[in-house]
């Protein structure tokens, strides 16, 4: 009687381990833990229970001693079960709070909880440029674009234009899958760079992709920011970019793997070459991805990120009139290391062989043509360092300089084309509630060519931006 009892007992417990492996819903409970606990107290017990009337009833038949075994093995498979469940309750109770936390800007279709984010803002922008006039709709009067400041001219008195380009809008999926795989998806969309309305009526742009990517566990396959990039490095600045001539910057489609701070992608490749008349050529003409590898190093006292990228720059005969390969490779280092309770250093340095388009948003370009018609990769060195400083809990500051520079084959380029760029700036951001950013920022950037001659770039800088 008392074994059919333990036997019940046992076929209960059964059933409860059951109900809670197959409701992931009861992660939520914060009482889970301690009835998982006491289960698996139950069944230890059980078991204590039935090896000891095994040595005190060891004269009963055959067939009783057969069911005491049974009901031992069904305890033992109960105890292993439980614990298996108390393992998988805290990846439980995860799975079912990042959807929740999602939910908090967004809503569930089904099995996909669609969550938004973002920001608007409004910029007021007063520069002034050594070199020349911008034209009205000139990239440059945006954001700052180093090969864009003008050299050799007039210069110019200053300019104030009011924005909103910057303004962008993120959309984010979460579909569940189960607890042994994540599926994520990332769209994002702003107004930079892309044609529209001019400022006499409308001031109308059309939206632009930044982003577009899916994550399967480990995986990215879509368009996203370089894998040679370190984005967690830039400093926090009110201009698009910030230390433009220092940094890597580059976004397009991919295909990555991640893990224990590894990176490895193969990403779209893309060779941009110098003609004999300082002219830019985009051959087109590649067949063999962009290969970067990274590992990221993160530390409580902050992150040392070291890429590595390795290119096979290509044209074909309909180029120049000569088909010819070369390679092209780099080497960055970058990170963001605290200082005291909430100031940061910030900072990247690169270098490399045909890496032009990778920098300064293509301040030269990867490689030029030699007298036999072959690609001669071009040299090149950069880097920026920023530092952040908190005077109180919603005023901070930021002070940044950035520098690069090219060793061109002047012979074959010509002496037109950009030798070094460099630029600083200062801002003050202040925080007056907590989704809110109000700042004020001052710029100075120079571009110098071949033949010695440079211009420069001064901006006042003035924006209000709401984080959604």
């Amino acid at each position: 009687m008392e074994q059919l009892r333990a036997g019940g007992a046992v076929r209960a417990a059964l059933l409860a381990a059951t109900a809670l492996s197959a409701s992931p819903a009861l992660a939520q409970d914060a009482s889970v833990e301690a009835r998982i606990e006491r289960l698996e107290q139950l069944v230890e017990g059980l078991i204590e229970r039935l090896d000891a009337e095994a040595g005190n009833h060891s004269a009963q038949d055959n067939a009783m001693r057969a069911q005491q075994a049974e009901m031992r093995d069904q305890s033992a498979a109960l105890l292993a079960a439980t614990r298996d469940l108390k393992d998988r309750q805290a990846e439980l109770a995860q799975q079912i709070a990042v959807p929740k936390a999602q939910e908090d800007k967004g809503f569930r279709v089904g099995n996909t909880t669609v969550a938004y984010a973002g920001y608007v803002k409004v910029d007021a922008i007063a520069q002034a440029t050594s070199g020349g006039q911008l034209p009205s709709g000139s990239l440059l009067r945006d954001f700052l674009i180093p090969g864009l400041i003008p050299v050799g001219g007039k210069a110019s008195g200053y300019d104030t234009d009011f924005s909103a380009r910057q303004t962008r809008f993120i959309l984010k999926t979460a579909t569940d899958v189960g607890p042994e795989h994540k599926l994520n998806s990332h769209i994002e969309l702003d107004f930079m760079v892309t044609e529209g309305g001019d400022e006499r009526v409308s001031n109308s742009y059309v939206p632009r992709m930044r982003q577009a990517f899916i994550t399967y566990d480990n995986w990215l396959f879509g368009q996203a920011w370089s894998t040679f990039q370190n984005v967690g490095a830039l400093p926090d600045s009110l201009d698009f970019i910030g230390p433009t001539p220092g940094t890597v910057f580059a976004r397009q489609p991919m295909v990555r793997w991640s893990k224990n701070g590894w990176q490895i992608a193969a990403e779209q490749s893309e060779t941009v070459v110098t003609s004999r008349t300082g002219g830019r050529v985009i051959t087109g003409d590649d067949t063999i991805p962009d290969i970067v590898v990274r590992y990221d190093h993160r530390r409580d006292w902050g992150t040392l990120t070291a890429a590595a990228i390795g290119r096979k720059l290509t044209m074909s005969d309909d180029d120049f009139g000569n088909a010819d390969d070369a390679l092209g490779y780099g080497l960055s280092l970058s990170g963001k290391v605290r200082v005291g309770a909430r100031d940061d250093i910030r900072f990247m340095a690169t270098a490399g062989d045909g890496l032009g388009r990778y920098i300064g948003v293509n301040i030269v370009n990867d490689a030029a043509v030699d007298e036999s018609g072959n690609l001669d990769p071009i040299l090149t060195w950069s880097g920026f360092a920023a530092y952040q400083h908190w005077w109180g809990k919603r005023l901070r500051s930021v002070v940044s300089g950035a520098y690069f520079k090219a060793d061109n084959p002047v012979m074959l380029t010509t002496n037109q084309v950009t030798d070094e760029s460099w630029s600083g700036l200062a801002n003050l951001i202040w925080t007056p509630v907590d989704p809110l950013d109000i700042g004020i920022e001052l710029m100075y950037a120079q571009r110098t060519l071949e033949d010695g001659r440079s211009g420069d770039l001064r901006r006042l800088m003035l924006s209000t931006r709401y984080n959604f």
